[in-house]
């Protein structure tokens, strides 16, 4: 389960403005984010890991984005490598958690990048990896590359390597969420062959594992990305109206301030449903278009809604170092991410839900 927030709140109030000129967590962040249990969140129980609920972290995350996004970024994409981590051969496992599931994971994984060649038992891992998010504290980074698979297939195969066999480049220099170390990564590494596994793996059905290690990857990729967003669109919300408060403001001021909270709460109440699809609800094809669909909506809408809040400031938030634009700017390098993206969403929901006879929708069984 994850504890207390209010020690990795309070050091990411107080690191901030450091986030922003060092381009990465500060160390008492990353401890902080670890100690409030981001990092075993979906490692599994019998590692010593919470095997967690898709819920709490989305509520979590978004928490936690209303003081800083890119420490809820990071905290975000600690939990999902440890899911992602739980799909190794279990000498693999043993080697990442046998002393703790406290252990803190990057991963550049989507799209594939680099090479990697069959060296007997192992396999030898070379070429550059871009956009690993928290990778300067992190203890191991999932690798990705295309191998030969089965019948001249290519495979879509993620490597587990020690942070301290790569080098980490200092790369990012973004608009927003500056604090999250999105690092480049370099590596020329033999990898065991415990250390593997493939994104096909992910799919494959786990009857005796936790709910979380046996929903597909496209039901909840998207997903683990939404709540740093939703969380800084609130923290807009917030500030405006404790700026706002025993004020009297013109009318179009409070039309914008309603519109916005409440397109913001509609986002909301999506991604809830959509967390609660990956806890609760059958998989099918259909349900996990309808996720990616309500996934990459509700960041649109939090994206439009801060949109309008930055403007109506006016002037005022173009100043360098205001907290508002900072928020904007965090939401607008969220979602230029490729898995937020709503056209691909929507293009493969109709692909799915026009494809013929099919189950009830989510909506359907739930009416």
């Amino acid at each position: 389960m994850l504890r207390d927030l209010t020690p990795v709140l309070w050091a990411a109030e107080e690191d901030r403005e450091l986030l922003d000129t060092r381009y990465r967590l500060t160390d008492r962040l990353a401890e902080a984010v670890t100690a409030a249990g981001f990092a075993r969140h979906f490692v599994p129980a019998r590692r010593g890991g919470t095997a967690g609920s898709f819920t709490r972290l989305l509520e979590t995350t978004a928490q936690l984005a209303e003081t800083c996004a890119s420490t809820a970024w990071c905290a975000a994409l600690y939990a999902a490598h440890g899911r992602l981590s739980s799909y190794l051969p279990e000498q693999g496992q043993e080697e990442l958690w046998g002393a703790s599931p406290d252990v803190r994971i990057a991963a550049s994984v989507v799209p594939p990048q680099g090479t990697a060649r069959r060296a007997g038992s192992s396999w030898h891992l070379t070429g550059t990896w871009r956009m690993a998010s928290g990778v300067d504290h992190a203890t191991w980074v999932l690798l990705a590359s295309s191998t030969p698979g089965d019948g001249g297939a290519v495979e879509h195969r993620i490597f587990a390597v020690p942070r301290a066999d790569v080098t980490v480049r200092d790369t990012w220099r973004p608009i927003g969420l500056r604090g999250t170390g999105t690092n480049t990564v370099e590596a020329d590494v033999l990898v065991s062959g415990h250390l593997t596994c493939t994104v096909g793996d992910l799919a494959r059905p786990r009857p005796d594992a936790a709910r979380c290690h046996t929903v597909p990857y496209g039901l909840v990729a998207a997903l683990i990305f939404a709540g740093p967003v939703l969380g800084a669109a609130r923290g807009m919300v917030r500030a405006w109206q404790d700026d706002l408060a025993g004020r009297d403001v013109p009318a179009s001021t409070g039309r914008l301030l309603a519109r916005s909270s409440a397109q913001i709460g509609a986002a909301q109440l999506l991604l809830e449903q959509a967390a609660w699809r990956s806890d609760h609800a059958e998989v099918t094809p259909l349900l996990t278009a309808e996720n990616q669909r309500d996934v990459t909506l509700a960041v649109e809408w939090c994206g439009d809604a801060a949109d309008q809040l930055l403007r109506g400031l006016g002037a005022r938030a173009l100043a360098e170092g205001d907290p508002q634009q900072r928020r904007w700017r965090d939401i607008a390098a969220a979602r230029a991410h490729g898995a937020l993206s709503f056209e691909t969403a929507a293009a493969r929901y109709a692909e799915v839900a026009l494809s013929g006879p099919k189950p009830a929708t989510s909506e359907a069984r739930a009416a």
